[in-house]
């Protein structure tokens, strides 16, 4: 009897080539596909993530369905996946869910996390963008709000053949300070390939003084080819959650590593 179940993914990015099969790259869904040849005894398997990822974005929370002919019960297959797979890919949850269900087509919205560090760390290299120049971080704030509501992406994004639309809602965008790090948390009801980068990476020119407003408004009314200038590092970003039907975001702003003031003050010895 086949049946579908719905899986709730974490992984570090780092060393794949985005979420999407590619010939001859390593990425997330290849390395499921080869757990679930194991796991299913090579019946032909289809996974479907509710989105792709960019080449080293990590994942803090991916759902994906799979459809499978199996009488296992949704732990087993966890901890089976969990076997087969690499240490910076892991099932946090399996479940059983109807037949229709589909991880892209129900998503409503999806929530992606972005940590820009204001200093040099040993530790957490592969889950910020460092910057070393002093950011403004009330423009920033203030800029981000002209994201919100449905605008055109077109200049934040790269042609693609499989998106009908460049056109996105942006539900709510919220920054914070968090001791050395710049948090910044982007919900929207899709994204484009690349935009959560380009918009990151717009915010921190305006936190440089580089652009201004005025450029960022002169972004989302008609196309221009600057964004792709200032793509952001896919090393700070975190797919956070992906929202269906009657979920809420459950996850406070809080960073995923904590990287503490490089001011000898703050040190005990």
């Amino acid at each position: 009897m086949h049946m579908r179940f719905k899986l709730y993914i974490e992984y570090e990015g780092t060393r794949y080539s985005g979420w999407q099969v590619q010939k001859n790259v390593r990425t997330i869904q290849g390395k499921l596909l080869e757990a679930a040849k194991k796991i299913f005894k090579n019946e032909k398997v289809e996974i479907q993530g509710s989105g792709r990822t960019d080449a080293g974005v990590h994942a803090l929370c991916q759902v994906a369905h799979i459809e499978a002919k199996s009488v296992l019960a949704p732990e087993i297959i966890r901890m089976k996946f969990n076997d087969a797979l690499p240490s910076d890919i892991n099932i946090l949850e399996v479940e059983k869910t109807h037949q229709n269900f589909h991880a892209r087509h129900d998503a409503i919205n999806r929530s992606y996390l972005y940590q820009i560090s204001k200093r040099r760390t040993a530790f957490g290299k592969n889950y910020v963008w460092w910057i070393k120049d002093k950011l403004d971080f009330n423009k920033m704030q203030s800029s981000a709000k002209l994201f919100l509501g449905m605008h055109d992406f077109v200049s934040f994004t790269d042609e693609d053949k499989e998106e009908k639309s460049t056109k996105v809602l942006i539900d709510d965008i919220q920054l914070k300070q968090d001791v050395e790090l710049i948090l910044v948390r982007i919900i929207g009801s899709h994204f484009l390939w690349k935009m959560v980068r380009r918009m990151i990476g717009v915010l921190v020119e305006i936190g440089r003084g580089k652009l201004s407003e005025q450029d960022l408004t002169k972004f989302l009314h008609s196309k221009s080819n600057k964004p792709a200038m200032y793509t952001a590092p896919p090393s700070g970003l975190f797919l956070e959650q992906v929202i269906y039907k009657d979920e809420k975001l459950n996850r406070d702003l809080i960073p995923t590593i904590y990287v503490q003031s490089s001011s000898k003050k703050n040190y005990k010895y």
